[in-house]
């Protein structure tokens, strides 16, 4: 599952990265410094296999992980080639989500492209792009539909309609993610793979004395907001250089530098954990001696499913999971705990799994 970092150039892209993965991409103070997409996979916080991990002593904990993509800059006509605009369609493209880094600060010496500091604009200026190219996509479909129209399919026909009320919803300037849609809609839409049809959420990277003296005095943040909400998504103010700075400190000196600041949880934290969210992934766990480990599956997965996330001989061979929720495991202290007051569950295929179910799967093959 891949998450593709964007905006335009110098917004604190490369920094983020740096940032989540601490993998050192080139961040310089000039556009398209990143051209290839730097990827970088990243565990996805989890406290409860911390918790588990002093239960069992397992000999390794093995946590989930998702996958950032930093991709280069946009710049206005990125949608007919401008800049690295082809490169940056397609790298998008192959991301399930994107994470829209929005510069939220004022600072002399990092150039902004269109010379003045106005999150709204920037946002539209990188949803217009997308706009433009999901319609030269969906003109490419709706041509194709009306030839094959006439033939009296009715089901083209509802098609070909749902397709030219969209390509009016683009026009207007609004992504097609925020268009309202019937369940068929909706699964009419995902094999159309257009850009603006991807969740986002909002990263409005702030100054460093915004994290000190509070978010809320940000007007830029505020404005991001206001229009995060209108398509119903999710904001997360973070100073991406001190996130850099913070994910190169380990242990006492890291709980140190958090307290200086006053922050309770670091910013990609929170970050990663909604981008899990964003993907609709949860995690189920296994434990024993051997490995407690967080595996990853859609919000939705049967357990014969989430077994050949283990295993595909587990799933092929299913016959049963055994489930505890973490919260009744930690409150009887053990599995047998659990066992004794009826709270370890024996469930069947169609068993929709849920998350921190802590699971044994019995199977034959």
């Amino acid at each position: 599952m891949k998450l593709g970092i964007v905006g335009l150039p110098n917004v604190g892209k490369s920094t983020l990265f740096n940032a989540i993965t601490q993998a050192g991409a080139e961040a310089a103070n000039y556009p398209f410094c990143t051209i290839e997409p730097n990827v970088g996979v990243v565990a996805v916080p989890d406290k409860r296999l911390d918790v588990l991990s002093s239960m069992y002593k397992p000999e390794k904990v093995t946590p989930a992980v998702i996958e950032f993509c930093d991709i280069a800059g946009l710049v206005k006509g990125a949608s007919k080639g401008e800049g690295l605009g082809n490169k940056f369609l397609s790298h998008i493209r192959e991301a399930e989500s994107i994470i829209h880094v929005v510069r939220c600060f004022e600072d002399s010496n990092i150039v902004h492209v269109d010379g003045t500091i106005n999150p709204i604009r920037d946002i539209e200026t990188v949803n217009l792009e997308l706009i433009f190219a999901d319609m030269e996509t969906l003109e490419k479909r709706i041509d194709k539909a009306k030839k094959n129209v006439r033939s009296g399919d009715k089901k083209l026909q509802e098609e070909l309609s749902f397709m030219e009320r969209l390509m009016k919803h683009l026009e207007d300037g609004k992504p097609a993610r925020t268009m309202d849609m019937t369940d068929d809609e909706k699964n009419m839409l995902k094999q159309y793979f257009l850009l603006t049809s991807k969740p986002v959420l909002y990263v409005a990277n702030v100054a460093e004395d915004d994290v000190i003296n509070g978010y809320e005095n940000n007007e830029f943040v505020k404005q991001i907001e206001e229009y995060a909400k209108n398509e119903g998504s999710e904001v997360i103010p973070i100073c991406s250089k001190l996130e850099e700075d913070i994910s190169a400190l380990e242990g006492e000196e890291k709980k140190e530098f958090l307290n200086d600041y006053g922050i309770k949880e670091p910013g990609l934290d929170r970050l990663i954990k909604s981008s899990y969210k964003l993907l609709g992934l949860i995690s189920f766990l296994t434990a024993g001696p051997k490995e407690v480990r967080a595996w990853t599956i859609t919000n939705g997965t049967k357990a014969p499913e989430a077994a050949g996330k283990i295993h595909s001989d587990m799933e092929r061979g299913f016959i049963r999971a055994e489930v505890i929720s973490y919260e009744d495991l930690i409150a009887c202290g053990s599995e047998a705990a659990a066992k004794e007051k009826g709270l370890m569950r024996s469930e069947g295929k169609d068993y929709v799994m849920k998350d921190g179910d802590t699971v044994l799967f019995r199977f034959n093959v």
